[in-house]
Order: structure tokens, then C-alpha cells, then sequence
């Protein structure tokens, strides 16, 4: 039996046992003849996250679709439908949350970071809907991360970096501190290898001291403990790199005034017995001021909860001491993800409810943003970034982006609030509306109905974006008519400071394609989005002026064409004979290639007639032709006659800049019989290295293949045609 098999049994029961062995058969099938990096079997990945689940108490569906998370985007042929009919709709909906948007068929995007941003669109939305989705994709990034090292070296930096910015900091947000911690330090490993190898060796020394020195602390702690008829764990929990590598540079201090290097834990069975258990301690040494911390009392918004205190030693070296009870212990470490460890709370839908209460603004954000850029943007600032924790009068704790203002908490209460708001009280005292916030500040919003809506002022103020896109959404509906005419005199300014006419912009064609580009239905939506501060009068002058250049430069073409003075009159001494080439309605024209692009015998073509320079022949999709297109009396229709040729083509390789790169590349060239005429190569200084290469190929079909084996180099990143 598969062991991953017989530990799903332990913990789901036998009933169970057929639905994982046909998912463990399903996922082998799928991932059949794939290797990791590594070059181990493909399933080893999926069985590595399925056991991290299982690991942290999660219920049988998340562990099967944490098995079957990459079927679909790394699997052969295998649908989210497919899922569905085999395993339910539940774990389908599972999958298809952790599975690139690209990857499940549901559309394709122009560039990488586009492809990425609509991804994590996909994400945050899916999590919105099951908290589930986060904890799969926490458990398969960790264990992407725990293998990166079988990876190259820009991939390192690219996952560490995501890592980073984003897994990290969603572990964070709900409260999942032991893959938080693990995360932020493999990514430090990868993205910063020097300091985490000197912070590694500054802490691993200081720990050793600082160790030695509580073992009588931790000791002494069990005994007094214990006399008093409190059943405690004392351990030890060294704090993790980047955090120390973070407070160093942040407090600019060394190793040795870092004192919380190691904190004692201490695990008791109730709450009563961590309040007893303080007084106890605090009782035998003497507590440091001000470094006392209740988040039993008041938990921090990612359900952490424990006691904080630091204590002086006999020696007058200072140490932390955390007081938590088992249940705070699993919460601590596994956040959300605790939630399904007690078979009460499988039912309280109410417990994930009031945890998980700031994914609403993740939806509330998605009502009101239509770009997926700035939703993800919203998201990454207003909740994956720093945050510091205030009150409202009734002690609920609300938590905002560091910077954040009065004005940000009252739209992060309700929208109505913000919109109303007068004035507000900071801890008791009046406090003008764009003080900055800080932790444990009490935060009351002052209202009044002669507010009748937001000042445009406070787009200056407010931090969050979502109270940025709430202000925005209020002067979209309100005052229309005034927006209409601002948005008309915002632009008219911003073509002046730009020397331009306006007037001279404002032809029905560029208009047309601006209302496109920004989904406006009539010219009055968009200037009261200017007027509105929905679109800047910036971007839609910067889409006339390009529109406007575009054409000047159509206009010079099509004079230089007429002349017979552009690049494709001028054939090189590689380029085809015209005989290959057969003119429908006039064969006694002359033919000349065009050097823009380069066409091959079986490349669709179009024929161009110059003026005194016969027919110049070019690829259907070259630019210059689909400029060119409206010209239709000087089109004419070409095709390829049967005549053999050798043309010369030209491609743009970007390989990983890496020993032996360009060894590989030439022997795959020199097994297909090529022969380099040209080369130019260049390095990016982003990891990569550029090659421009000309060679003689017959036809398309031919160059297709080169293409297709070069791009099955793993050295290589992409490979396409280019004009030389």
C-alpha cells in the first residue's frame, strides 16, 4: 500500500482509502514521464504538498485536491471538468482556485507580467470565496521553495522574489507564522545569499551563547511552575533570519542588541493558567517596561493570541517569555489552517467568518475595479503589506496599512462613514484628518450630514486604495455634469504644458480608439472620468499624442514608398530570385523582397506596387503592410510559385546566461545542417544573454522546426524572428 495511502487512512478513515488511491492514480497518470527539476518523478511534488496538509489537520478534500493541484497546469490534456466528473465539484472548485488562469484554457495575455497579475486576480478571488485555496497554494510553495535549489539561477530570484512579496505575506495575513517564517527565509537564502550567510553565522554563534544562558531561566521556570500546580511546557524558539536581518538594518543595531534572538515558550492547558502563570514569573524576575503585550485580550487580526513579556536575568540581560495555551500554540503556527485541526469547529462557520472578515474588501474591491492591475495592486498594499493595529471605541481591532489615515479608517468602517466624515478623535483628542495612524491608537469618526460627500482633497490623503476607488466611485455618480466640464479643462491644461494643440488632437479616429481602450461609451463618460479621477488627463493625452505620431510617421512611409526609397526595394545579396514568386494579374511586374520582414515560401504574402520599382513582397502580418492596408488600389494579390530558393532569415534568441549556453544552441543547429552567415550577442544584465542570428533556410516549414528544437534547450527562454 502507498504510504501516502495508509497515513490518509490514520487519519480519515478506511471509507476514504478508494477515493486517495484513485486520486494518487489519477495524479501519476496525469504527471506520467514528467520530471522535477531535480530529475525525480513529477508526482513526488503533489504527494509532498498532500502530506503537508495532511500535516496540518486539513480535511480530506483539501488534502486530495492539494494531490491532484497541478493536473490541470502541468498534467497532459486533463480539464477542470475533467476533475469534476471524477471527484466532485468541491475539490474541482479547489483545483481550479491553485491553477494558472492560462494554464485552464480560460484566455491568453500579451505579456508575462500581465499573465501574472490576471493570475493573482484569480488567486485573491478564489480565496474570497474558499479559504481553502491559500492554504494548498501555502503548502505548494513550500514545497517549491524547499526544492529551488535544482532551479536556475534567474528562476531562483524570480520564485524567491514572489515568494516574497506575495506568499509570505498572504501566510502572514492569515496567521499561518511557522510557513511565514520558513517561506521568508528560503526566499532571503535565494535573493540575498551573502547577508543570509552572515546572519546565519552572527545568530548561530549568539544563539549558542544566549542558549546556555536561559537553560537555568527555563529550569528554574518549570520548577516554580510546577509548584504552584501548573502543568506548563518551557522550550525554546530561536526567532528566524530575515527577521533578524530586518531589525538590524531597521534599528540599526548589531547582533548583541538583539535580545529576543530566543524567547521562552511557555504551554500551558487554559487560559486562566497563562494569567497565573505570568504573575508567577513576573513574580521571580523582574519584568522590562513597556514590554508587555496581551494578545489573549485582544487578538491580532490573523487569530494570533499568546503573552508577551520580557524579563532582565540575574546578569541583567534581557529575554522574552511567551505564554500560550496548545490550542494558541496550533493557531499560532498554522493560522487558519487551525480551524479544521478541532472537530468542533468544522462546523462553526462563524469562527472562519470573523477571521477571515477582510476578505469582504477583497470582493468589495473587485465591484469596484475593473483593471485587473490596480485590483491586484489594491490588494497586495492594502493587505499583504505592512499594517499597523487601532481601536475603535469599543475595542474591535482594525488593522490598515502603515500611513494610513483617520479618513482611511472611517471607509475601511463603511463606506457611508467615510463619505461622512467631519472630523476625528484620536485617542480622546481632536485630530486632523490626515494624521498618520499608529498602533493601539482608538480612533473615533466624527459625522454630519452637511458632509453631503468626500472633498477631492482627500484622493491627496487617504493611503488605502480601496478608500482611494470608494472616493472615486462617489465622484463618478455625483456631479456629472461638473465632472464633464473639469474633465474638458484638466485636458485642455495638460495638452498646453505638453505644447500641444488639442484641437489638432481631437481627430474621430484617435478619439474612437481611446474611448476603446478605457471601455468609455461616449465622449462625456470620459471626461467625467477625468473630471472624477477615475482615468488622469495624462493617459489619455499620452494614447492622442502616440495616435498623432503614429500617423505622421504612416504619412512619411507612404511618401518614401512612392519614391521606391524604403528598406524592402533594396534586395541583399541572400534574397530569393523573384521567380518564386508569381503575380496575380501582371507577371511581368518586377519583384523585390521586403527586408522588414523577410517572407518565406509558405508564409502568407501580400504584394505592395511601388511607384517605378515593380511589386515589393511581404509577410500578410508585416507592420509595415497593416500601416499600409488602407491603400487598397496598390495592393495586389501574390503567391509562392514551385521554384526551389535558399532565403535568409533571421532569429533573436534569449538564453540564461550560463557556461555552455551557446555550445548547446550550435550543436542543435549544426544536427539540423544550418549554417550561421551573421551573429551578434549581448548580455542583458537581468540573467540573460541576447543572440541575433542570420542563416539560408528553405521555407517556413523548415524554419519551424529549427525554432521548435531550440526552444527545447532548457538554456533557452524564447526564441522569435526578427528583421536585420
Amino acid at each position: 500500500m502507498d504510504e501516502l495511502t495508509r497515513k490518509f487512512i490514520e487519519c480519515y478513515g478506511q471509507e476514504q482509502a478508494q477515493l486517495a488511491e484513485r486520486a494518487i492514480a489519477f495524479a501519476s497518470d496525469a504527471h506520467k514521464d514528467q520530471k522535477r527539476e531535480s530529475g525525480e518523478p513529477y508526482i513526488i511534488h503533489p504527494k509532498a504538498v498532500a502530506a503537508t496538509l495532511m500535516n496540518m489537520g486539513m480535511d480530506s478534500a483539501t488534502v486530495l485536491a492539494g494531490l491532484l493541484h497541478d493536473v490541470v497546469e502541468d498534467g497532459k490534456n486533463v480539464t477542470v471538468e475533467d476533475i469534476e466528473a471524477e471527484f466532485g465539484a468541491d475539490i474541482a472548485f479547489l483545483v481550479d482556485g491553485v491553477t494558472k488562469l492560462t494554464k485552464s484554457g480560460k484566455q491568453t495575455y500579451i505579456t508575462k507580467k500581465q499573465e501574472q497579475t490576471e493570475n493573482l486576480r484569480k488567486l485573491f478571488l478564489a480565496i474570497a470565496e474558499d479559504v481553502r485555496v491559500v492554504i494548498i497554494k501555502l503548502a505548494d510553495r513550500l514545497h517549491n521553495m524547499r526544492t529551488l535549489e535544482y532551479c536556475n539561477t534567474v528562476k531562483q530570484q524570480r520564485k524567491a522574489k514572489e515568494t516574497l512579496d506575495v506568499y509570505a505575506p498572504l501566510a502572514h495575513r492569515f496567521g499561518m507564522g511557522a510557513i511565514k517564517s520558513e517561506l521568508e527565509d528560503l526566499a532571503f537564502q535565494y535573493l540575498m545569499p551573502e547577508e543570509y550567510e552572515n546572519t546565519r553565522m552572527l545568530v548561530s554563534r549568539q544563539q549558542t551563547e544566549r542558549m546556555a544562558l536561559l537553560e537555568t531561566a527555563m529550569d528554574t521556570m518549570k520548577s516554580i511552575l510546577a509548584n504552584e500546580g501548573i502543568e506548563a511546557s518551557v522550550s525554546g524558539r530561536p526567532k528566524h533570519l530575515l527577521s533578524v536581518y530586518r531589525k538590524m538594518a531597521r534599528q540599526n543595531t548589531g547582533i548583541n542588541e538583539i535580545y529576543d534572538l530566543i524567547a521562552i515558550r511557555v504551554i500551558v492547558n487554559s487560559v486562566n493558567d497563562c494569567y497565573a502563570a505570568l504573575g508567577i514569573i513576573h513574580a521571580t524576575w523582574k519584568p522590562l517596561p513597556g514590554r508587555f503585550k496581551d494578545y489573549i485580550a485582544m487578538p491580532k487580526p490573523n487569530m494570533y493570541r499568546s503573552l508577551h513579556t520580557t524579563l532582565l536575568n540575574s546578569s541583567g540581560i534581557p529575554f522574552e517569555v511567551q505564554i500560550r495555551t496548545m490550542e494558541m500554540h496550533r493557531t499560532a503556527e498554522y493560522g487558519i489552517a487551525a480551524h479544521w485541526m478541532y472537530k468542533e469547529g468544522r462546523l462553526q462557520q462563524n469562527f472562519l467568518d470573523k477571521k477571515t472578515n477582510w476578505l469582504r474588501q477583497v470582493l468589495e474591491a473587485k465591484e469596484t475595479t475593473e483593471d485587473s492591475k490596480e485590483f491586484v495592486d489594491n490588494i497586495l498594499k492594502d493587505f499583504l503589506g505592512e499594517y499597523v493595529f487601532v481601536l475603535t471605541p469599543k475595542g474591535e481591532i482594525i488593522d490598515l496599512p502603515r500611513g494610513s489615515t483617520p479618513l482611511d479608517f472611517a471607509y475601511r468602517i463603511h463606506t457611508n462613514i467615510g463619505h461622512h466624515c467631519q472630523h476625528a478623535r484620536v485617542n480622546g483628542s481632536m485630530a486632523r484628518l490626515d494624521y498618520k495612524l499608529q498602533t493601539n491608537d482608538v480612533v473615533e469618526i466624527i459625522t454630519s450630514n452637511a458632509q453631503v460627500g468626500p472633498s477631492r482633497d482627500w484622493m491627496n490623503i487617504v493611503k488605502t486604495q480601496s478608500a482611494k476607488n470608494k472616493i472615486r466611485q462617489w465622484f463618478k455618480r455625483a456631479n456629472r455634469d461638473e465632472n464633464i466640464q473639469k474633465g474638458k479643462e484638466m485636458l485642455e491644461e495638460a495638452a498646453k504644458r505638453h505644447g500641444q494643440s488639442l484641437q489638432e488632437l481631437s481627430k474621430p479616429e484617435y478619439w474612437n480608439e481611446v474611448l476603446k481602450r478605457h471601455n468609455f461609451l461616449s465622449m462625456e463618460d470620459m471626461y467625467s472620468a477625468i473630471g472624477y479621477g477615475g482615468v488622469s488627463s495624462g493617459q489619455v493625452l499620452h494614447k492622442l499624442m502616440d495616435m498623432h505620431r503614429k500617423e505622421q510617421k504612416l504619412e512619411q512611409m507612404q511618401a518614401r514608398l512612392a519614391e521606391g526609397d524604403l528598406r524592402e526595394g533594396k534586395p541583399t545579396r541572400h534574397s530569393p530570385s523573384p521567380n518564386t514568386i508569381i503575380v496575380h494579374g501582371d507577371s511581368g511586374m518586377a519583384v523585390r523582397f521586403g527586408n522588414c520582414c523577410n517572407p518565406l515560401p509558405g508564409d502568407p504574402i501580400v504584394g505592395y506596387i511601388t511607384r517605378g520599382r515593380g511589386v515589393s513582397v511581404h509577410r500578410a502580418d508585416c507592420a509595415n503592410i497593416r500601416n499600409l492596408s488602407s491603400d487598397e488600389d496598390r495592393m495586389i494579390a501574390v503567391e509562392w510559385s514551385n521554384q526551389k530558393s535558399s532565403f535568409s532569415v533571421s532569429l533573436r534568441l534569449k538564453l540564461i546566461d550560463q557556461t555552455g549556453a551557446l555550445f548547446e544552441v550550435s550543436k542543435v543547429l549544426t544536427a539540423l545542417n544550418i549554417n550561421i552567415t551573421d551573429m551578434s550577442s549581448k548580455a542583458t544584465g537581468e540573467g540573460y544573454a541576447v543572440i541575433d542570428m542570420t542563416f539560408m533556410i528553405e521555407d517556413a516549414d523548415r524554419l519551424k522546426a529549427v525554432v521548435a528544437n531550440l526552444k527545447k534547450l532548457k538554456a533557452v527562454e524564447s526564441v522569435f524572428r526578427i528583421s536585420r
